[in-house]
Formats: C-alpha cells, structure tokens, sequence
C-alpha cells in the first residue's frame, strides 16, 4: 500500500490486510478492534500521536520478507467462526474464572492501599458476565445462522444476523471499553512494589487476557461481521 493512502486507511483495514500490524498499533497505543473503523490519521489525531513514525513502520513491514502469518480474510465465514470458537471462546472460557477470583482477592487484601483494585474486580466481574452471554449467543445463534445461509439463505437466518451483529457489536464495545479502563486504572498492568505474587500473577494474566481480547474482537468486527452482513444482502 502506497504511504499517501495508508494515512486513509482504517486500523481494521490495515490488520486485516497485514495481521502484524497488530503488535505495532499496540505499541502505539491505538484500538484496531473496536476501533478498527477509524482511519489512521483519526486514530493518531485522537490520540495526539504523530503518525509518520506509525506509517514508516507500517512501510517496514510491508517491506518486510517475514511472513504475514494467517491471511483471516481469505478464510470462509464457516471456517473463521470455528477458529473463533476454538481458540479464542475457549481462551476467555478458561480466563474468566481464574481472573474473577484473582481480581476480587487482589481487591481484599490491597484495596486499602490501592483502591482502584476495587473498581478493577467490579469492572471484571461485569465483563464476565457480559463476554460469558456473548459467547453463548454466539455459539448457539449466530454463527449457526451464519452456517446456515452458507449452505441454503432464507430472510429468517439473515434478519437474525443483521439483528444479532447489531446488538453483538455493542458488547463489544462494553468489553473492549471497559478492559481500557483496567488499563487505564493499572497504568498498563504495573506492579506496585508492595505487591504479593497473586497480585503480579493477576495483572500479567489481565494483560494477555486484553491481547486476546483485541485480536478476538478484530477477526469479528472486521472481518467475520462484514462478511457474514454481506452473506445476509447488508
């Protein structure tokens, strides 16, 4: 892609294009999953980062003989949904607990002395419940109608994807928004020097559960989503 046009390109747009891309907008602090619908230039203007040492990177890689790793876009919506399922539904299945009871046990006993711990378990706690549905709905109705107008379209299957990618997007956001808040509150996951092991184990799994989480939500609103709106005649 040409440097004059990537400044007009969408983060999604991007990632989806060069999946390495990924690692470089986390470095710079820039949301390409939830996000991922802003164009570069929005995006580094929001977050007042010049955006030429992100493009000359961008340029890097592009130039790069590394490989771009898994091309999710090629994929078919049937077969990225399984992906979906079975590597990252089965991550945030296994997560949730582990980081709801870390979260709230971090929040007893050093909640005195750090307070944003408390706000950190109430948030987590939401976002259980949230993802925990989400998953649900996705396994049980959406990707099954996905499945299903792949092989034989009727207008029941599409409306139930056009409904349920609506309503799924908005949590999303939710998840997405609320996890840069625990981020946010934790100065990126830092470790206070009065810290326990259960603390230091806590923020390193919240830190990696938000990798996955952007990389999640990416292969979903950007690509899955599109593709299955397409499959319903959006």
């Amino acid at each position: 892609m040409k440097k004059e046009n990537l400044i007009n390109t969408s983060l999604g747009e991007i990632v989806t294009d060069d999946f390495r891309a990924a690692s470089l907008f986390k470095e710079a602090g820039l949301d390409f999953c939830c996000g991922g619908k802003k164009s570069l230039a929005d995006a580094c203007s929001e977050k007042k980062i010049n955006p030429e040492p992100v493009m000359s990177k961008l340029m890097d890689l592009e130039n790069s003989s590394e490989s771009r790793g898994h091309n999710f876009s090629e994929w078919t919506p049937s077969f990225l949904a399984d992906y979906i399922v079975n590597t990252h539904h089965k991550y945030v299945l296994k997560s949730l607990p582990e980081l709801l009871f870390y979260t709230d046990k971090i929040a007893k006993v050093h909640g005195d002395r750090h307070a944003e711990l408390i706000k950190v378990a109430e948030l987590f706690s939401q976002i259980n419940s949230e993802l925990l549905q989400h998953l649900k709905n996705e396994e049980e109705v959406l990707f099954p109608a996905v499945k299903r107008v792949m092989d034989k379209s009727t207008e029941a299957d599409r409306a139930l994807i056009r409904s349920e990618i609506e309503r799924m997007s908005g949590e999303h956001e939710f998840a997405g928004g609320a996890m840069d808040r625990i981020n946010g509150m934790t100065s990126g996951y830092q470790v206070p020097h009065d810290a326990c092991n259960t603390y230091m184990v806590t923020m390193k799994l919240l830190g990696e559960f938000e990798d996955d989480l952007h990389i999640h939500v990416h292969l979903e609103n950007n690509i899955l989503y599109p593709a299955a709106l397409r499959l319903a005649g959006k």
